[in-house]
Formats: structure tokens, C-alpha cells, sequence
């Protein structure tokens, strides 16, 4: 049997989570985000042992973060037979994902404040207020 060191999230890792968490990444995915910061590199299956996520929400997680191009993936043969076992790491600084949904929150909000002042325009017209 081979030894080799699991990493494990830790308190200030969850507090980052949840941060990206509230900001609208999936709790995999900002999980996973988490997970890559602290390693080099890792396979699917080190992700899952040290995160607790089950392999379909790690899949997932790695589908969304490859649509942004946010991961890099390069494959490592197995020894003996089987398909090759891919191995992930972020390819952006985490400042560009967190960039990523401020710039997101940002329009977002811009839209909700636009919509706010189309309402109190339309409610001078429709109700204007009567005169003493």
C-alpha cells in the first residue's frame, strides 16, 4: 500500500466557501475552488477523499469551472490497465473568479437599482400625488 497525505479543509477554508457561496458559485464548485488554493494539483478522486464531496457533485463542479476556463486539465496514465485518471489545478489566481462574481453582484445590483427607479417613476404618473 502507498502512503500519501490527504490535505483537509480547515476552518478558514469554510469561511471562504460560504463567502463564495453567497456570492452564487455552487457550494461544489466554491468546495472545489477551495480545495485547488491549497494543492498544486489533484485528481478527481483526492478531491473527493479530502473534500467530502461525492463524485458526481466534484464532475460538476470541474464541468462549471472548465466552462470558465478556471481549471487546467492534463491526464496521468495509471499503472497497469484502465483509462488514464485526469488531474485538475486551477489555471487562474483566485482573485479572477472572485473578480468574476463581483463583477456579476455589480450588474446585478445595477439592474435591481434601475428597476427600482423605472417603479417610482411609473407610481408619479400613475398616482400622482394630489396638491393641498
Amino acid at each position: 500500500m502507498k502512503d500519501s497525505e490527504v490535505k483537509v479543509l480547515d476552518e478558514n477554508d469554510y469561511i471562504f466557501i460560504k463567502a463564495l457561496n453567497n456570492l452564487g458559485m455552487s457550494k461544489n464548485a466554491a468546495t472545489t475552488v477551495a480545495y485547488l488554493m491549497n494543492v498544486d494539483e489533484a485528481s478527481s478522486r483526492e478531491i473527493e477523499i479530502s473534500t467530502g464531496l461525492r463524485q458526481p457533485e466534484v464532475s460538476l463542479a470541474m464541468r462549471l469551472m472548465c466552462n470558465q476556463s478556471w481549471v487546467s486539465i492534463h491526464s496521468e496514465k495509471k499503472p497497469g490497465k484502465g483509462r488514464p485518471m485526469k488531474i485538475y489545478s486551477l489555471a487562474v489566481p483566485v482573485d479572477e473568479i472572485i473578480s468574476y462574481y463581483e463583477d456579476r453582484v455589480y450588474k446585478e445590483s445595477q439592474a435591481t437599482i434601475s428597476a427600482i427607479k423605472k417603479l417610482k417613476a411609473m407610481s408619479k404618473q400613475v398616482f400622482p400625488i394630489p396638491s393641498k
